[in-house]
């Protein structure tokens, strides 16, 4: 996830602003003149790492450690690896594109490939320790985060994430399977419903910003997705400086999933760790792939898109789930 920055001035960001859903990427609305380059290089470099690691780890490491380098490179090459790899490169896309919606695509996508609702939503939360903590860096050091509404969202917001991280690991995976796509078919109406209304904003300060906490940190605990979609969209629906709202909500998402990470750790083990790794190497090649889609589809026409997508395919994972 790069950082997002509101005092550039280009039509997408301008539309994506009346819609009241986050700004563009700075490699989105700027991408240079090859970006694909850095995918390119990536996509090189990457496995010739890989290999390297692998022969020096046969040939460096003592014989103890031979075994767990075998293990690493078979699960690397196993179908739950790659599945997860398209899906953090699809969902990172998304994010890229519209500003939001990584984890409720993320889960989406994991719970139709059969990864459990508690082991989804941790591996979500892993995987975005990594994108939210340099995009929360980017946006301190651009002077975007208001620290009185990030400490207002912080404490609310982990104590939401863990408890839902509880409450998802106590209850059967089979169990809460349904309520959790019906969930997620919820949050793909309510982005197909921004398509079709424009925000207006309020002079009036918000309120209730604890509870908004609470509650998004909840539902992203529990449905893998949400914090940005619930808070960010609330935040800015109800006159919120959008620069502030998107630096502050951000830079405490980073904690938020270091929160709801060190929680499913200790609640259910470090699991699906091959998920993780692909929904983190599957989003290091999403940039240019968003910058396609930004120069070829409004925003309005991909909210659409991602609602109609998130919705059906949660239908579906409900209809699974209770036949």
């Amino acid at each position: 996830m790069k950082p997002r920055r509101l005092d550039l001035e280009a039509t997408q960001a301008a539309e994506h602003d009346r819609l009241g859903i986050p700004p563009l990427e700075v490699s989105v609305t700027h991408p240079g003149p090859h970006p694909f380059r850095r995918d390119l290089l990536l996509l090189v470099g990457l496995p010739l790492l890989a290999l390297v690691a692998y022969g020096l780890g046969h040939q460096l490491l003592p014989a103890g450690w031979q075994p767990v380098v075998d293990q690493v490179a078979h699960s690397l090459g196993q179908e739950a690896f790659w599945l997860a790899v398209a899906v953090g490169l699809f969902a990172q896309i998304i994010d890229g594109a519209l500003g939001m919606a990584y984890g409720i695509t993320a889960t989406t996508f994991l719970l139709t490939t059969g990864v459990p609702p508690a082991a989804a939503s941790a591996s979500v939360h892993m995987a975005e320790i990594f994108t939210t903590g340099f995009s929360g860096l980017s946006h301190w050091r651009f002077g975007n985060v208001d620290k009185a509404l990030f400490k207002r969202l912080l404490i609310p917001g982990i104590v939401g994430v863990v408890v839902g991280a509880f409450v998802i690991t106590s209850i059967d995976g089979k169990a809460i399977k349904p309520w959790i796509s019906a969930y997620l078919v919820i949050m793909g109406l309510y982005v197909l419903s921004k398509a079709f209304r424009t925000i207006k904003k309020r002079k009036e300060p918000p309120k209730h910003i604890a509870a908004l906490a609470l509650t998004g940190g909840f539902v992203d605990s529990v449905g893998g997705g949400g914090w940005g979609p619930v808070v960010t969209t609330s935040l800015i629906g109800t006159g919120h400086d959008p620069r502030t709202t998107i630096g502050s909500v951000n830079a405490a998402e980073f904690f938020l999933s270091l929160a709801g990470g060190i929680s499913f750790a200790f609640l259910i083990g470090f699991t699906y760790w091959e998920v993780i790794a692909g929904l983190v190497v599957g989003g290091l090649f999403a940039a240019p792939f968003a910058a396609w889609l930004c120069r070829h589809l409004k925003a309005r026409t991909l909210l659409i898109l991602v609602g109609v997508l998130i919705s059906v395919i949660s239908s579906f994972n409900l209809w699974k789930a209770l036949a």
